[in-house]
């Protein structure tokens, strides 16, 4: 039998090597579940920041990310540190990210896989200065389900354990804004950090996963969307029945990386026609996406998102019921002046099939967060991507992916 691994296989190795080595072990759903704070709808968001700035400041969050981005620079070659780097209003921000395959868009910055040790080590430092533990764990396990689809399925896609890191703006200036954008296929994340505002945000980001549940090398069970799912679910079953109807008959929108978005509402169910505590829910559920950092910061995106949320308007389809074992899973978006999200099971495996594990429907999905008020922190005009739905790259038809 022929035990030479895959090119693939050889690329990821790196992956579980690299999260193993920094004490973070995918330890099933507990790791991978994102628990942010709930902030009432009847609260005051200076009440709320002040509550929560012992647990984690946007101050010290922007600190230790530039500090972590400095270590890392260190251990880069001029070419690399070139390479890495970008002005903080190039335009390339908006279209080196996509929910398609690196194959297809090109990212910006550098591969993670043409790194040395090192130096990965110290990309990834950048990121978990950045991220809560939650949010740390559910894109550590997004990536390990790109490590675990290229070692059990059938799938020859070349972008899986490509992941890139570019900074737009110098990171070591605390006083200024500067942009963390890292991912690959099923991750795109675009974090502005502004020490002078004293302000972060994640607008626009892509969160993906496939598959929805896997074992890891240690036998662990991992499911990176399960605190997604379990919000999502929350909020659906706080609902009354006439409210259910409303929500289900609404139109599902989906605004992509790279698309000029017009951010309408449609119709669905109104944040005004929703009691305190199903606005409470519903924030819980924005949260996976608008709170990935330090409380503090989620505080405050939720305070402002909560300002307009009777004018938002939350549309579902698909399931009614969290059973991963039927159906073809859920679809919704949420969409209001200050947030937009869009959640969509896609319904293909992409080649990636493993026999008894769920790699579409349920198991594979895309979403996107945008702030329609603030994307990219507002320093670049929103734009038409030059290539496939998302980035300059690309001349043939990206798969259902």
């Amino acid at each position: 039998m022929n035990t030479t691994p895959s090119p693939v296989t050889k690329r990821l190795a790196w992956l579980s090597g690299l999260v193993l080595a920094g004490g973070l072990v995918l330890s099933g759903c507990a790791a991978a579940t994102t628990a942010e704070p709930t902030i009432s709808a009847s609260s005051s968001a200076a009440t709320s920041t002040a509550a929560s700035t012992d647990a984690g400041s946007t101050a010290e969050t922007i600190a230790d990310t530039s500090a972590a981005a400095a270590a890392f620079l260190a251990t880069l070659s001029d070419e690399q540190k070139k390479a890495v780097s970008y002005d903080f209003d190039d335009e390339t921000k908006t279209t080196s990210w996509s929910n398609f395959p690196v194959t297809f868009v090109q990212r910006a910055g550098l591969n993670l896989a043409d790194l040395t040790e090192e130096q990965r080590t110290a990309a990834l430092a950048v990121m978990e200065s950045l991220l809560s533990d939650e949010a740390y764990a559910t894109v550590t396990g997004i990536m390990g389900g790109d490590e675990y689809l290229a070692e059990n399925s059938s799938s020859t896609e070349d972008s899986l354990g490509q992941y890139y890191i570019a900074f737009f703006g110098d990171p070591t200036a605390t006083d200024s804004a500067f942009e963390v954008q890292f991912g690959g296929h099923h991750l795109g994340i675009n974090a502005t950090l502004d020490g002078d505002a004293d302000a972060i945000t994640f607008a626009p980001t892509h969160l993906g996963v496939q598959p929805a549940v896997y074992t890891d090398e240690d036998g662990e069970e991992v499911q990176p969307f399960e605190g997604i799912y379990t919000d999502a679910f929350a909020f659906f079953d706080s609902l009354t029945a006439d409210q259910q109807a409303t929500l289900t008959s609404g139109d599902v929108s989906m605004c992509a990386p790279g698309d000029t978005c017009a951010f309408a509402t449609g119709a669905g169910l109104s944040g005004a026609d929703l009691s305190d505590e199903q606005r409470d829910l519903l924030l819980q559920l924005i949260a996976n996406w608008a709170g990935m950092s330090d409380e503090e910061t989620t505080a405050a995106a939720l305070a402002e998102i909560d300002k307009t949320l009777d004018d938002t308007v939350i549309a579902w389809s698909g399931a009614t019921v969290y059973d991963m074992t039927t159906g073809n899973g859920i679809d919704f978006s949420i969409s209001g002046p200050n947030v937009y999200i869009a959640f969509q099971a896609q319904q293909g495996s992409a080649g990636a099939d493993v026999d008894g594990v769920t790699t579409s429907g349920w198991g594979h999905v895309h979403t996107i967060y945008r702030d329609p008020t603030n994307d990219y922190a507002n320093s670049v005009t929103q734009q038409a991507s030059a290539g496939m739905s998302g980035g300059p790259g690309g001349g043939s038809t990206p798969p259902a992916s």
